[in-house]
Parts: C-alpha cells; structure tokens; sequence
C-alpha cells in the first residue's frame, strides 16, 4: 500500500497564475482556519474563477476602489466580502499585482471531525468562521492558508457561475469547478 505524502502550505507561486487555472487546481486542496486556540480544516470541492476586469462578473469590472483594491494586489491573499449585507465569501486573489482576479471558494467537506455544512460560500465562511477581519490576510502566512494534498485526485466537472444573470456574455462563461464526487457541492450540479 503506498505511504501518503506529507501536506505542504502552497506556495505564493500557486496563486501568481490565472484565475483560470488556479481554480481547478484549488479542487482537493485543504483550507485551514487557525483562530482562537483552534484549527479548522476543510477539502475544497467547489470553486469560481473570476478572470479580471473584462469579466463583466468580476468586482474589478466596476474598477478599483476601496473593495475591490486587495484583487489589484500581489496574489495568494484572501479577499473577503459581504454580499446581501449578511453573508462573508472568501476569494482568493491570483494572478500578477494590477491584474485583479480571484477565485471564490464556494464549498467544501469539513476534516478531522468536525460537523458543518460547507456546501456554499456563505456556510463555509460561517461555519469556518472566516469574517471580514480576513480581508487582506496573506494566504502564505499561518491564520489562514491552504494546503496541497498530493494523494488527492478529484474527478473535476466545469459550468457556468451562479449567480451572475446581469454579466452579458459572461452569464454562460464555463468558469465554475467541482468535485463531480462529492456530496457537498452546491446546487445545481449539472455538468455544461
């Protein structure tokens, strides 16, 4: 039987790449929350690329301001938002500096025992506790980071985002990944 591999913190050089291809790679990955004498662990199983300001679903299409300004920042930092003035979701900012783009995090199965329904953004941050207070937090760092799991092979599924009726072209933009095996993918499932 072989011996599984060691978890690594990824590396800055993970997220220095588009969007586009860091959101797939992110399917298998562990998201750790470390806070208050304790850590949480979950595998991300669903993502969504946001590719820069021409991406009419983007925040950065909007141009830069005071929300938007971490996107415009050096990759592998978490950017962190309300939507619907209740709910937090945790992006990742890839890409180089001034090339604002992201990916959402948007489910994920809790590890090491610990019970919570991740399958959406807005349960992951609460059940996570991931907050506004994140907006900003280098991922490379040791509150909030990610690691690679080498043994983990995710059977990967692409759609369109959710969400995003008012984005014109990019409505149907297959810029969604999941885990077409696990059960805490959100809704709907379907492949394009």
């Amino acid at each position: 039987m072989p011996r599984k591999r060691a978890l690594k913190k990824l590396p800055r050089s993970f997220y220095n790449r588009d969007a586009l291809h860091v959101a797939p790679d992110l399917i298998g990955k562990i998201l750790v929350h470390r806070f208050d004498d304790r850590e949480l662990r979950a595998r991300i199983v669903e993502t969504e690329a946001y590719v820069g300001p021409h991406d009419l679903a983007c925040h950065a299409s909007k141009g830069r301001t005071g929300r938007t300004e971490v996107m415009f920042g050096r990759a592998g930092h978490a950017y962190v938002y309300l939507i619907y003035g209740m709910y937090k979701m945790l992006n990742i900012v890839t890409a180089d500096v001034d090339d604002a783009q992201a990916v959402l995090i948007r489910a994920a199965e809790p590890l090491g025992g610990w019970q919570a329904d991740l399958s959406g953004p807005g349960k992951l941050c609460r059940d996570m506790h991931i907050t506004r207070g994140q907006n900003g937090l280098d991922l490379t760092a040791d509150e909030l980071f990610l690691l690679d799991n080498p043994d983990d092979h995710p059977k990967i599924t692409r759609t369109k985002r959710i969400g995003i009726d008012y984005a014109k072209e990019w409505t149907h933009a297959l810029l969604r990944f999941f885990d077409a095996d696990s059960p805490a993918v959100s809704k709907p499932r379907q492949p394009a």
